[in-house]
């Protein structure tokens, strides 16, 4: 099954970005406990956290979040942000585009496959998102400006 991400209408305010992984490590009840987990969370545009999951392996993480959307008859998951606390892997990518995710946000780095990818997918890839700040690599169309407002 593949869902058309290109497609996809959402756009996000940078506001509503740079709120991300504050919400997803607050919610972390695990890795405030052990330090040592990984978090996936999945977010509507306006940044409300539908779903968190842990694990010691990121891309379990986001393994489990697509899991209970499926169980919750929520897949595509357009107009959807995935948020992970590590890196943005080519399997993360391929993962959140077979999810329908037109939306994939990280902490830290993309490896250069998962930027491929996502460019030719269609889909919004944030990496280094922290601090008020992130880089869009993919998909910038996705998150508004300014000049969107007006």
């Amino acid at each position: 099954m593949r869902y058309d991400i290109a497609a996809d209408p959402l756009r996000i305010e940078p506001e509503t970005l740079y709120t991300l992984p504050e919400r997803l490590r607050a919610a972390q009840a695990v890795f405030e406990a052990t330090g040592g987990l990984h978090a996936a969370g999945l977010f509507t545009a306006d940044g409300r956290m539908l779903c968190l999951r842990e694990d010691v392996g990121r891309h379990n993480a986001v393994d489990k979040v697509i899991g209970w959307a499926l169980r919750e008859d929520l897949l595509p998951l357009r107009g959807h942000v995935l948020m992970v606390s590590g890196r943005a892997s080519f399997e993360l990518t391929q993962k959140a585009a077979m999810a329908g995710i037109p939306l994939l946000a990280a902490v830290s780095a993309p490896s250069s496959l998962a930027v491929d990818l996502a460019e030719e997918l269609g889909l919004t890839l944030i990496g280094f998102l922290r601090d008020r700040s992130a880089n869009v690599y993919t998909g910038a169309e996705r998150v508004l400006t300014p000049a969107d407002a007006g």
